[in-house]
């Protein structure tokens, strides 16, 4: 949560971390969406536009129609890619003080992204979001316990062709934590390699404990495009952490029912992964397939009031023997912060994906369905983040919780607030929401007013930890060449 006031040092991640995992779905159960992906694949087949993942895929025997650059993959190659996959590894930071293991049980969160517009938190102007703005989030997003690891949330916009490299230029050099990109392209990817590289301090290091993951989705329905592809191919080939989503739309690029629109974004993802796997087995990936809803009166991904089970993508990704990243709805759909629709719908998501049990979650900061970043819409969203943190957590039962000799020395009648175990627990007992804020003239604080000035006094005193110059020039070098070469 946010303390009161200006702090200048970074909270501690606070992760989810469910008190029970029930079992949602039975293998059974699973196995039939599994099966029918692999029908899809081994049946229908994938467009791939990759000259280097087509490559790839013939040379471990997949069926090729040229013609119609369709691959076909047979179920035992798809097994035995899936079987090289690691279950869980670790996410480096920057510094190693936010390390993410996967292996932990925890659920680590970030904001959402790519935004394309902002809130200017000094002037209260909307406009098109710059790399500036991105520098001034990452620092937010730095300092508050919910996120975990780092999205760009917004875009650079004003910087172009090599928009990607720079956004991570900008996280590099706000947050300590995580960095996953969205860089897609070879020329691109390397480049992004190179820096994670000279964060890491070297190749063996940059392996053994990335900094850096990326985002690559398949093109729905059933296409694997080249810039994806050849970017997952080349981050995996450096042992960089590579997730790979399919966001298909029923009724529009998928089926329109639920479960076939799962099928077709499992078998997305399941495709990416293969090609990832046979051709460098071991590597790390990620699943995440994120199928939606074309609302019928516009043909958009609407938000649809049948939000059900929201966590079977985790499971089925589970079941196939891979780490997941799940996305949530963290009020994305509303125009501006602060609304009864922004908590109702993130509010309620938020605690289902708390008990997802899935390893990554995204989903906090924007508004107007993700395009729109404004300080005081990350803090909002913070609470209702920790809202689900606690709802999840359980309760601790040690003699000092229990508090029977307490019970016994106050005994009937008497009153607990002169005890020293009250004066010891009841500030940490009692966690202050945004809506509890109390006014100097009375009454209680419009929770987006306070929201908005916690997160100008965050902006305004925090300063996260600099890059070491060495690494800060070599960032800087090798943006001048990714610019000088791509930009041409």
């Amino acid at each position: 949560m946010i303390p009161d006031g200006p702090h200048l040092h970074r909270l501690p991640i606070e992760p989810w971390h469910p008190a029970l995992r029930p079992q949602r779905h039975s293998d059974a159960y699973l196995d039939r969406f599994v099966e029918a992906a692999m029908q899809v694949l081994e049946r229908t087949g994938v467009r791939v536009l990759s000259d280097r993942a087509v490559a790839v895929f013939r040379e471990h025997g997949a069926g090729y129609d040229a013609e119609r650059q369709i691959v076909c993959l047979g179920e035992d190659l798809m097994r035995g890619a899936l079987a090289s996959a690691p279950r869980t590894f670790t996410l480096g930071s920057r510094d190693g003080t936010c390390d993410l293991n996967l292996a932990s049980g925890d659920t680590y969160m970030t904001a959402d992204g790519c935004g394309t517009e902002v809130i200017d938190w000094r002037t209260g102007v909307r406009r098109g979001s710059t790399k500036v703005d991105l520098s001034d989030a990452t620092r937010l997003l730095d300092y508050v316990s919910s996120i975990a690891y780092w999205w760009p949330t917004i875009s650079a916009g004003d910087c172009g062709r090599t928009a990607q490299l720079h956004e991570l230029d900008a996280g590099w050099n706000n947050t300590v934590k995580h960095l996953q990109g969205m860089v897609q392209g070879q020329r691109d990817a390397y480049y992004a390699v190179e820096m994670a590289t000279v964060i890491s301090g070297g190749a063996a290091e940059l392996r053994r404990r990335p900094p850096l993951s990326d985002l690559t989705f398949a093109v729905s329905p059933l296409i694997i495009d080249r810039d994806g592809a050849d970017a997952a191919l080349v981050f995996a080939e450096a042992g960089v952490p590579v997730v790979l989503g399919s966001a298909a739309s029923g009724g529009t690029t998928a089926p329109a029912t639920a479960a076939g629109a799962m099928v077709q974004s499992l078998a997305e993802v399941l495709a990416l992964v293969v090609l990832v796997q046979l051709a460098h087995p071991g590597a790390p990936v990620f699943g995440y397939p994120i199928p939606g809803s074309a609302d019928p009166r516009t043909g958009q991904l609407g938000l649809s009031l049948d939000g059900r089970d929201p966590a079977l993508s985790v499971d089925l990704v589970h079941h196939l023997g891979l780490p997941s990243q799940h996305g949530v709805g963290g009020g994305s759909g509303t125009e501006l912060p602060g609304t009864w629709a922004e908590a109702a719908q993130g509010g309620s998501s938020l605690t289902m994906a708390a008990w997802s049990g899935s390893e990554l979650t995204v989903g906090l900061g924007l508004t107007n369905d993700g395009m729109l970043w404004s300080a005081e819409d990350l803090i909002l969203d913070d609470q209702l983040y920790h809202e689900a943190r606690y709802t999840v957590m359980d309760v601790a039962v040690d003699d000092e919780e229990l508090a029977l000799d307490v019970i016994d020395a106050v005994g009937p009648g008497g009153h607990f607030l002169g005890h020293a175990h009250t004066r010891k627990h009841m500030r940490e007992n009692f966690v202050r929401g945004l809506a509890g804020e109390p006014c100097a003239s009375g009454g209680r604080c419009d929770p987006v007013e306070v929201a908005r000035q916690r997160a100008r006094d965050i902006l305004e005193h925090y300063e996260p930890e600099p890059l070491e110059e060495a690494q800060a020039a070599g960032l800087r070098r090798i943006l001048a060449a990714a610019d000088a070469e791509l930009k041409s």
